[in-house]
């Protein structure tokens, strides 16, 4: 038991750390955004996890808001993630100079009609 409290609390440490290097050497703030929301998640359920673990082997506690935090970070994370990149998105921010599609870009000029063909 001991060994699967280890890899927990090493494991989510280990994603956390992941993030960190993503912060630091994505290029543009979609990208970071990305890797931080998605192994920062994983690392403090993972860590959570572990500590729940924890105290229920070595103490005999049950530690229910362990749980429940690790289930509002899961829920909050990607919600907060995804409010944040399309409001990046929505001021403009550019993502970076080698991204090549973007399928969320809309066409804010107004409809040409030349051409459509007359109608009777």
């Amino acid at each position: 038991m001991n060994s699967l409290i280890a890899f927990f609390l090493i494991g989510g440490t280990l994603m956390s750390a992941l993030a960190v290097l993503g912060i630091i050497r994505l290029p543009d703030m979609y990208s970071r955004l990305h890797a931080t929301t998605k192994s920062t998640t994983l690392g403090v359920i993972m860590i959570m996890t572990g500590a729940f673990l924890y105290f229920w082997y070595v103490d005999g506690l049950i530690e229910t808001n362990l749980l429940l935090g690790a289930f509002f970070i899961l829920l909050t994370a990607p919600v907060s993630s995804h409010l944040l990149s399309r409001s990046a998105f929505h001021s403009d921010v550019k993502p970076y100079k080698l991204t090549v599609l973007n399928d969320l870009k809309r066409d804010e000029s107004l409809p040409d009609d030349t051409d459509e063909p007359d109608r009777p």
